[in-house]
């Protein structure tokens, strides 16, 4: 006799893709991506890119980003593609200028946000980092995600 049970499925909803885009991944993108993780508790997806990427990640960023427990060492600038664009459901842009492609039914907002790679000193990188965090958990809330402070 076969089985007439309903099978019940947990489906979870999609997790929220986030791509965080600036000129050379190396320091606003990479914090924000950083960010987004903590304070999402990986609920959400989260990649960063760069229009013209770096060799490696601002050491002042990262330096900025430990003070928080978010670990840098294995961040590395990654090229942007058409393919993480796609994947994303919310476009971050952080100064890529023109260099990010749009797509059709994507979220895109564009952070005005100063560049580490021009600040002088950890204290003007820390002030940048906490301007972004403020900007990731408005972001997250927006998304229906609750922010962990």
């Amino acid at each position: 006799m076969p089985d007439t049970r309903v099978q019940e499925r947990s489906e979870k909803p999609e997790r929220p893709e986030i791509l965080f885009v600036c000129v050379h991944n190396a320091g606003r993108s990479q914090m924000a991506a950083g960010l987004v993780g903590l304070r999402s508790r990986r609920l959400v997806g989260v990649r960063s890119a760069g229009s013209d990427p770096a060799e490696v990640v601002n050491p002042l960023a990262a330096e900025a980003m430990a003070e928080l427990g978010v670990d840098m060492a294995d961040a590395f600038p990654k090229p942007l593609t058409d393919e993480v664009v796609r994947a994303a459901d919310v476009v971050v842009t952080m100064g890529c200028g023109d260099a990010c492609p749009i797509y059709p039914g994507k979220r895109y907002e564009d952070w005005q946000v100063a560049d580490p790679a021009d600040a002088s000193s950890l204290e003007e990188v820390r002030s940048i980092r906490d301007d972004i965090d403020i900007r990731v958990q408005r972001l997250l809330t927006e998304l229906g995600v609750p922010a962990v402070s």
